[in-house]
């Protein structure tokens, strides 16, 4: 089945199967939000088990609190996080992956693990490029 569709089909029936290609897809931005750095890094994170908040930035090194937040707001939004405020004093909001964070996360992760283990093929590729 052809899963093309133009850009007025999108916008009129949302039923259609999604097809990130189109323009107008509603998978386009949800991409973008999960393989946009710091969503990559949050739900690899998150998916070694739940963390809080101040242990999720220290964990993902370089993050600043606002994009962390910001984030995470989006990942709550799309989904794949959970957040869940513990009754406690003062009161510690924890973060988790949903089924389909956690298996978003594993492809993730499975890319992270090509990338970190041909980091030496492609540290050679990109000193070929320069020396091009």
């Amino acid at each position: 089945m052809n899963t093309r569709h133009s850009d007025e089909v999108y916008a009129t029936d949302p039923t259609l199967e999604a097809d990130v290609f189109a323009r107008n897809c509603p998978s386009r931005p949800v991409l973008q939000d999960v393989t946009g750095r710091w969503g990559v890094l949050a739900l690899a994170a998150l998916r070694e088990g739940p963390h809080r908040f101040s242990a999720l930035r220290r964990h993902v090194e370089g993050i600043s609190e606002r994009m962390l937040s910001q984030t995470l707001q989006t990942l709550e939004r799309d989904g794949m996080i959970n957040r869940e405020v513990q009754q406690s004093i003062p009161p510690h909001v924890e973060y988790t992956l949903t089924d389909l964070g956690a298996q978003i996360a594993d492809q993730l992760l499975g890319l992270i693990h090509v990338l970190e283990s041909n980091i030496d093929t492609i540290k050679a590729a990109q000193d070929a490029y320069r020396r091009d």
